[in-house]
Formats: structure tokens, C-alpha cells, sequence
């Protein structure tokens, strides 16, 4: 089966400094991987490589079957990408709606079926639809979010740091709902530095440090892998 994504020896530098080094990893149709790592361990980075934000100086990406490591960000948002950023950075001064039609705006702002699927799977957006995306809650801005990549219908869906800022109830209910969101069939890239959460809900993981890959596989044994418990799951 060929790869959705597929980041093969991927070398990218910040000016001299050396980002990433050889990072190789891959998402199949469907998957959810999650991305593991502390702080500056590479993990926007790779999210950024992945995107065509920063563009690696050796190594390649594939997307679809296809080798995107040339092409320009919109490119490969229009092949199918859509990213949920670090701290949602929603339209604040826009209403739920309005936000929700930014992200359909390769496919003129949404039909009713594409808004159909996103309220059916949260149904409050739609209570909220007049709001001011601003005057939500962080889980519900969580829930904007992810509805506004979702417009785009999305066959890879990024995320980068979906608990940051969230209060621990929060980050249980937003996982909750990102399993969600996979089970209706999207592929997901999750980069977080909970782990424990982050693997109760992934296929695989891998996990990065200082710019190398340390560890992957099923997310099951990578929750009883005793390094990884000791380094991130506070066990």
C-alpha cells in the first residue's frame, strides 16, 4: 500500500543549525500517528517540513503518492492537508460560522453537506454558529478548530499541540473528540508532548529528540516502553 505520507531521510536546518537529521516516518490511509517530544525536540519543525513551510535541504516528502518536497504550501493544501495550529489561532473577531467557511474557501465556502458533517460531529458549533469565535471557551475554540480543517475535507489532518493551553479536563474531552474525528475516516498527525494521552488514542508513534527519531512503533508498546514511560509519562 502506498503511503499517504511518506518523510524519507529528511535533513532541514535553521540557518546553520541542524534541525532535523535524517528524520524518516510515514502515515498510512486512515492512521492516526501521534509525534512525540519535549521542547525543542523538532516536532513543529517536521510539522513545518511537512507543510512546505520550511523546505529540507536533503531527503524528500511524498503526499498521495506524490513527491511534494518542491512544491509551495497551497499546493499541498489544495492536494488535501489541513493543519489545527498551536493555540487555534481562530478568527477571534469572526463568528463561528464565518470561521468554519475560511476553512471551506478552496471549495466556495462549504456546502451544506460539508457543514452537515462537521455539526454531526460537534453539535454545539452549530448552537454557537452566531458567536464570536473570540468569546468561546478553549475547548470550544478547540472544537472550531478542528471543524475549520475539517471544511477543507481533509484526507491528512495536522495538529500541533492540541492540549497546550487546555485545563486537564479539557485535554481528556478534546482527545475524545479527536478520536473522533479519525474514526469518520481522516488520517491524522498528532504532535504533543503528552504522551500518555497522545498514545491511549494513536495506531503508532514515534517520538523525537534534538532532532532524531529515538523510538517508534505501535502505540501500545510504546506506552510500556520503560524509556519512554520514565521520559514522558512521569512512570
Amino acid at each position: 500500500m502506498t503511503a499517504l505520507l511518506e518523510v524519507d531521510a529528511v535533513d532541514t536546518f535553521y540557518g546553520p543549525i541542524h534541525i532535523l537529521q535524517g528524520l524518516t516516518l510515514r502515515i498510512e490511509p486512515g492512521e492516526l500517528v501521534c509525534l512525540l517530544g519535549g521542547n525543542a525536540s523538532g516536532k513543529s519543525t517536521t510539522l513545518k517540513t511537512v507543510l512546505g513551510l520550511v523546505s529540507p535541504r536533503n531527503g524528500s516528502v511524498s503526499f498521495a503518492g506524490e513527491d511534494v518536497t518542491r512544491r509551495p504550501t497551497s499546493y499541498r493544501i489544495r492536494k488535501g492537508m489541513a493543519i489545527v495550529p498551536e493555540n487555534r489561532r481562530l478568527f477571534a473577531p469572526m463568528t463561528v460560522l464565518e470561521n468554519l467557511q475560511m476553512g471551506a474557501y478552496l471549495h466556495g465556502g462549504g456546502t451544506k453537506e460539508d457543514f452537515d458533517r462537521v455539526y454531526d460531529l460537534f453539535p454545539l458549533l452549530h448552537e454557537r454558529r452566531a458567536q464570536l469565535a473570540g468569546t468561546l471557551s478553549g475547548g470550544e475554540q478547540q472544537m472550531v478548530a478542528m471543524g475549520r480543517a475539517l471544511m477543507s475535507k481533509p484526507k491528512l489532518l495536522l495538529m500541533d499541540e492540541p492540549s497546550m493551553g487546555l485545563a486537564p479536563i479539557l485535554v481528556e474531552r478534546s482527545f475524545e473528540i479527536i478520536k473522533q474525528v479519525h474514526e469518520s475516516g481522516v488520517a491524522m498527525l498528532v504532535v504533543e508532548q503528552n504522551a500518555n494521552v497522545s498514545l491511549s488514542i494513536a495506531d503508532r508513534g514515534y517520538v523525537l529528540s534534538t532532532g532524531r527519531l529515538v523510538l517508534e512503533g505501535p502505540a501500545e508498546s510504546l506506552r510500556e516502553n520503560e524509556d519512554l514511560r520514565k521520559a514522558y509519562l512521569g512512570r
